[in-house]
């Protein structure tokens, strides 16, 4: 494998931003006023206008409506999908300059994954918070299926509403039922993206992206990457095996070091959106980078950046030559 080979080819930049709480205003989660929403709009178009990508999977966005708001903004001609929103409002979506096809959720939990609990009343869910959403790319002479997802967040909440638990036990617990469901719905999208590679990731060209809600070597994150051995920067990266036709490599390694985060979290960088690949593409990887969007440090409390102008979360993007 030789990343970046390729690189005499025509280029497509595919990228992943949380834009966080894309809703207009006049709702509990929007913006308090009209100026703060057209703040936030000209903030996140300038900031896809910096980075350019051609497809540009989202998280966080609330109306639909907001995000034809925030395409208006932008230049040129952008499809867009949504999938459907989860008990907050906010759904995943992909914005992009060339047609998306076969459009498909993916939300119920992967065949023999049981419910898991998700409070202390005993309630289960056996499906994902917010759904998976699954479409395909014709770019340039390159067909990529790419599959954009939002899972469990780190934060936790707690009965009424609060974001601060009774006693360390009430954390405990929220913790686990948290961790559980992210890995779940980890667990989820790797099913699909292993229906959708077949074992022949060598020739099927497949982008898993999104907001995974932990780092690189979590083990919820690590659930998508299918069989172990062979990351980018390790030993067996050059040496093709049998796992490779159903493997997922993370380009998190190719960011350069100082700039390897997405968000910043009580002072802590940390790199929480992440690009997968499958073995065709690699390659096709020419550079792999985080935009800025000037956003500082964000702690539990979501309330607090109602009027926020810039998102929380700093764009993930990978360009990839074609043919």
């Amino acid at each position: 494998m030789c990343l970046g080979c390729l690189s005499e080819g025509v280029v497509v930049i595919i990228g992943t931003w949380n834009l966080e709480n894309l809703f207009r205003p006049g709702g509990e989660a929007g913006p308090r006023t009209d100026e703060a929403y057209e703040a936030k709009l000209v903030a996140l178009a300038d900031t896809i206008g910096e980075v350019a990508p051609d497809v540009l999977a989202v998280q966080e966005v609330g109306d639909p409506g907001a995000l034809d708001d925030l395409v208006s903004r932008l230049d040129g001609r952008w499809h867009t999908r949504l999938a459907e929103p989860d008990d907050r409002g906010i759904r995943v979506g992909f914005l992009s300059r060339f047609e998306l096809t076969g459009v498909e959720q993916v939300t119920r939990f992967a065949d023999g994954l049981p419910p898991v609990v998700v409070d202390d009343d005993g309630e289960t869910v056996d499906r994902m918070g917010r759904a998976a959403l699954r479409v395909r790319v014709a770019a340039e002479g390159l067909d990529v299926t790419l599959v954009c997802c939002h899972l469990k967040s780190k934060l936790l909440t707690y009965p009424g509403g609060r974001f601060t638990p009774r006693d360390e036990g009430e954390r405990a617990r929220y913790g686990v039922y948290a961790l559980n469901r992210r890995a779940a719905e980890a667990a989820t999208v790797r099913a699909d993206a292993s229906g959708v590679l077949g074992g022949q990731g060598e020739r099927t060209a497949l982008v898993v992206l999104g907001d995974l809600n932990d780092g690189s070597h979590a083990a919820t994150t690590t659930l998508l990457y299918g069989p172990p051995g062979s990351e980018i920067g390790t030993p067996g990266f050059e040496r093709p095996d049998r796992g490779d036709g159903d493997r997922l490599w993370n380009l998190a390694p190719l960011i350069p070091a100082e700039d390897r985060y997405s968000r910043t979290y009580q002072s802590r960088r940390e790199l929480i959106d992440h690009i997968l690949v499958s073995h065709v593409l690699l390659d096709r990887v020419e550079d792999v980078r985080a935009g800025d969007t000037g956003a500082g440090s964000v702690g539990d409390n979501p309330a607090e950046r109602r009027d926020a102008t810039a998102s929380d979360h700093r764009p993930v993007l990978a360009t990839l030559t074609t043919d």
